[in-house]
């Protein structure tokens, strides 16, 4: 079994040899433009670019909570974008939208193909953001999906 190695920095500069994919949360509406997905925009326009084609063309394929998008960004890196919150957070919702079924199930779907590429996964404390999640109920979804099958995981607090 891998660990979860917590380092302090940012996780769109992954520190790591090798193949990575950073993994984060999206929202099933198409809206993409607050949080961790303005870092990962500063740095590469083709996951943002990728999300807003799949959320477009969401008729004719498989854009939904629970789903992945893997991006390849640099030859060694992909970012992946996991639809694992219902809509965003206005003074209007009643609860947080972060949806912890669909996390798990983006996590579990992110595995084969980290596992295939032979790549460590990283990312912020995802869904605890914007989604309004809590890590006590995040981090076993990523222990159970990704450590236990022997997916080496490093978690990013921002200093």
């Amino acid at each position: 079994m891998a660990q979860i190695r917590y380092l302090q920095g940012d996780a769109t500069s992954p520190q790591a040899k090798g193949p990575k994919v950073i993994a984060h949360i999206c929202n099933n509406r198409g809206g993409w433009g607050k949080g961790f997905v303005l870092a990962i925009s500063r740095r590469w326009p083709e996951p943002e670019a990728a999300y807003r084609r799949w959320h477009r063309d969401r008729a004719g394929n498989d854009f939904e909570l629970g789903a992945i998008q893997l991006v390849q960004v640099r030859p060694d890196i992909w970012v992946a974008n996991m639809i694992g919150q219902h809509g965003i957070k206005t003074s209007r919702s009643s609860g947080p939208p972060i949806r912890y079924q669909a996390v798990q199930q983006c996590l579990r779907r992110l595995a084969a193909p980290a596992i295939d590429l032979e790549a460590t996964v990283h990312m912020p404390r995802i869904g605890c953001g914007l989604a309004g999640g809590r890590w006590n109920r995040i981090e076993p979804l990523i222990t159970s999906s990704l450590t236990e099958p022997g997916i080496p995981v490093t978690i990013y607090d921002t200093p």
